[in-house]
């Protein structure tokens, strides 16, 4: 538990609970962690809740490429802010807030550009293993922890720069709202924003995890007229029709190629189709299944670090799109108060996408259920 500290004075080493990542393959350990204050900047934020999502998984595996060990992983949680450094102004102690893995720095070409989400301090460019001024806030055990996305919510507290950092409604629900850190916007968002679904489309969903499971919703919300849900798990396709999928389909049913099969159901390939595993060969069966002139295929699953795609051009040549997107296009730091204040309205439900709550001390049974396909979303409370 945090130790006591002098209410007029938060400028202070806290000693916390976090889920630490020693070693590539090894199981995580809940440690008694430092964290040191915000510097200029920064804030340090008490975190309530926090998803497993696949990403963090992939972190585990040694597959997320510029991951730096030991490191305190996770990157969908929501929290309290405890502090702040000096010069932040966006956010107070007290203040509800959500960590953005994707910043938002408001200044380089992709943040001012209105079309974009993306930010050239992102992992993809800068790595996010050590904060901004290239130090850690995490010591255990008198050594340094690196830090995930900048966001690391596997730790009970954690600092982050303001700008990934948003700002929420006072009534939300941590415990729920969590997931908007990544999988469900990512999922909703790569329907709503990146493929843009027309009403009365034909759409694909690869994989029926937490974010496919959340593109499916926003294939409905979109007006989607049939929307089939692909995977090998059937034990998932109660809760893919429950969420609005009209058709599902276990591609080892079939003795020809998914893509062969989605054709043929649809008469010319579907609309739209969204790859949501992240491997190589359900990327082209995506991009294979969507028809030839018109149809899009969006990437949304994270492959593992050095994989390579190997396509005919013939499948673009015709006219279909392929494309990918990060956190479903939002620019998150605007959105997040706006999908927060949505799901308040209750204008999507994405509470049905979490089938276990544990303790952060079962973080390794939460890794468990998600890889024997068991779980949707598991979220942990500290």
């Amino acid at each position: 538990m945090p130790t006591q500290r002098n209410p007029l004075c938060c400028f202070q080493v806290i000693r916390c609970r976090a889920a630490v990542a020693w070693a590539v393959g090894k199981p995580l350990s809940v440690e008694e962690v430092e964290v040191a204050p915000p510097k200029a900047g920064e804030v340090r934020i008490k975190i309530v809740a926090t998803g497993i999502c696949r990403t963090d998984d992939h972190v585990l595996e040694g597959c997320f490429p510029n991951v730096d060990f030991p490191v305190i992983p996770g990157h969908e949680g929501a929290g309290i802010v405890e502090s702040v450094g000096e010069g932040v102004t966006t956010v107070k102690p007290g203040d509800k807030v959500i960590p953005i893995p994707l910043p938002h720095c408001g200044e380089c070409s992709f943040c001012l550009n209105p079309e974009s989400n993306y930010c050239l301090k992102s992992h993809f460019s800068e790595s996010q293993n050590l904060l901004p001024d290239k130090t850690s806030r995490f010591t255990c055990k008198g050594k340094q922890i690196h830090h995930f996305l900048w966001v690391s919510t596997f730790a009970e507290y954690t600092v982050i720069p303001e700008y990934a950092v948003a700002k929420i409604d006072a009534a939300a629900p941590l415990d729920k709202v969590c997931l908007l850190g990544c999988g469900f916007s990512t999922g909703y968002g790569a329907a709503i924003n990146t493929a843009k679904v027309k009403p009365g489309s034909t759409c694909a969903v690869f994989g029926l995890g937490g974010v496919g499971l959340s593109v499916v919703m926003g294939c409905k919300a979109a007006g989607a007229s049939r929307i089939i849900a692909v995977d090998i798990n059937k034990d998932k396709f109660a809760k893919a029709k429950e969420l609005g999928a009209t058709d599902c389909i276990n591609p080892r049913d079939f003795k020809k190629p998914i893509q062969e099969v989605l054709t043929e159901m649809t008469g010319h390939g579907v609309d739209y189709s969204f790859e949501v595993i992240g491997r190589a060969d359900t990327m082209t069966a995506a991009l294979a299944s969507c028809n030839m002139s018109t149809g899009v295929c969006v990437m949304v699953g994270v492959a593992a670090s050095g994989s390579v795609i190997s396509i005919d051009p013939v499948l673009l040549l015709c006219g279909r799109t392929w494309k990918g997107t990060l956190l479903g296009g939002w620019k998150m730091t605007d959105s997040m108060p706006k999908l927060v204040s949505s799901y308040l309205e209750k204008k999507f439900n994405s509470d049905l996408l979490i089938t276990h709550t544990l303790p952060i001390a079962k973080v390794n049974e939460g890794f468990e259920l998600l890889r024997a396909g068991k779980s949707i979303r598991s979220v942990l409370l500290f």
